[in-house]
């Protein structure tokens, strides 16, 4: 299944490198030699042991290496169905920013710089070289190199030193297509010190095509910065979503990710997030609720390369029908991060006996001063608090729901703006009282 690209990128490099940025081009025949050498990722790899890209990756899709533009308007395809969320909203549609004005980013900071990573490229390249790679092609990932091989454009965000957005900004990732199709975007987000910045990240679907979206995302919070990365799934079922968050913290930086996957068909989420900095506090979250035959596979790594350093994760799958979940967690405490404080925790409901959860925490420390846990629980829904709630006169579906949404509740309570907060307690309880769970701003969702 590789064969095809391979070929392509042979034939075409030129035409590739015509269409991207210097920056980009940089390193791209190194990342077409890595992934020329390691394939696409198969469950013969520990690290995509419970994820199975073989029958995805191996239709033929189309690739816009010659940057044509789709015939769509994101504002038409997309409405934002988070009432009051007041955002700075922006759009990439399939693997290119959408560059047309929106009078609702008007009061952005003059500092701050958002656009397409090709046009940042052009215009700040000191900047953009600085940074762009430099977590991504050191992974040994089929996926990643993949990406740093075919990816033309992307995000970018830049919040210099001490500017403090007042609102969250929205990226909405957009699929539209006529054909079976493949897009490779490469985000970039730079926050400098004391800098502070929330992004919500809306993964949408618009034709009913199959999609394959391989995204790569690097992030560089710097001493004393606060980030927020909220990941919202609501896509089809015909759509694969292929993601790779890499953060890198400096002191005294805090960091929140928030991953949810309300609908989707195939998901793999990889995030690796480096404590750097003394002094660091990162929280990491995730939430699925997978019915009919979707599979979400989320694979976190934390690194405490520094000491003194706070880190919490907590993962909650709800499972039905013959869906499919996997949890990898990695917590590494180096040999000199002491007074490490780490904790990570992966809970699951199976709400019949053909969903299938595979869980998998590890601890990996070389510290000896340090405080560190990781559990993870597969089970059903708690039978002696349904019982107590039955005597007490509540029916059945209404104690189900009550458990179910308590269940739930300590992952959203995670998530620091309050519109995005609400709306998403609205959609877990729709979904978990048996309607439709899809996002009513996605066209292909009606």
């Amino acid at each position: 299944m590789e064969k095809q690209y391979i070929d392509l990128y042979k034939a075409h490099h030129s035409l590739i490198k015509q269409h991207a940025a210097r920056v980009m081009n940089e390193s791209r025949d190194a990342s077409f030699a890595l992934f020329e050498k390691m394939g696409f990722p198969t469950t013969k790899l520990e690290n995509y042991k419970y994820t199975d890209l073989k029958e995805m990756l191996s239709l033929d899709y189309g690739l816009n290496v010659r940057r044509l533009d789709f015939p769509v308007d994101p504002y038409q395809a997309f409405k934002c169905d988070v009432p009051g969320i007041q955002s700075y909203l922006y759009f990439v549609v399939n693997d290119a920013f959408y560059p047309e004005y929106n009078e609702q980013n008007d009061d952005l900071p003059k500092e701050v710089v958002i656009c397409s990573l090709k046009e940042a490229a052009e215009k700040h390249p000191d900047l953009v070289a600085k940074y762009y790679g430099r977590l991504s092609t050191q992974k040994q990932d089929g996926l990643v190199a993949f990406n740093g091989a075919f990816a033309q454009d992307g995000f970018f965000m830049y919040v210099p030193k001490n500017v403090q957005l007042d609102r969250p900004v929205q990226l909405v990732n957009i699929m539209r297509a006529d054909v079976d199709f493949m897009a490779n975007a490469h985000n970039l987000i730079i926050l400098e010190e004391g800098a502070k910045a929330q992004l919500l990240v809306c993964d949408h679907t618009v034709d009913d095509v199959r999609f394959v979206s391989n995204r790569v995302t690097e992030v560089f919070v710097a001493e004393n910065a606060t980030y927020e990365h909220y990941k919202l799934e609501n896509t089809h079922i015909k759509t694969t979503n292929l993601s790779t968050l890499l953060i890198e913290q400096q002191a005294s930086s805090n960091v929140l990710g928030n991953v949810i996957t309300l609908h989707n068909g195939l998901t793999r989420n990889s995030i690796e997030i480096a404590l750097n900095g003394e002094n660091c506090e990162t929280e990491l979250c995730g939430m699925v609720i997978a019915d009919k035959k979707q599979q979400v596979d989320n694979f976190t790594s934390v690194l405490h390369n520094m000491p003194n350093c706070h880190s919490n994760e907590l993962f909650k799958y709800v499972l039905d029908d013959v869906s499919k979940g996997a949890f990898t967690g990695r917590l590494y405490v180096a040999k000199d991060a002491q007074k490490t404080r780490a904790y990570q925790t992966n809970r699951n409901i199976l709400l019949n006996r053909t969903a299938k959860m595979r869980t998998k925490p590890q601890l990996e420390i070389y510290a000896d001063d340090v405080k560190c846990s990781h559990g993870a629980t597969i089970g059903q829904l708690d039978e002696q608090a349904m019982f107590y709630m039955r005597t007490r006169g509540i029916p059945y579906e209404e104690a189900r729901l009550l458990l179910m949404f308590a269940f739930t509740a300590d992952v959203i309570d995670n998530i620091r703006i309050p519109a995005l907060a609400d709306r998403i307690k609205m959609l877990v309880e729709k979904r978990l009282r048996g309607e439709l769970s899809k996002c009513e701003g996605c066209t292909i969702c009606q």
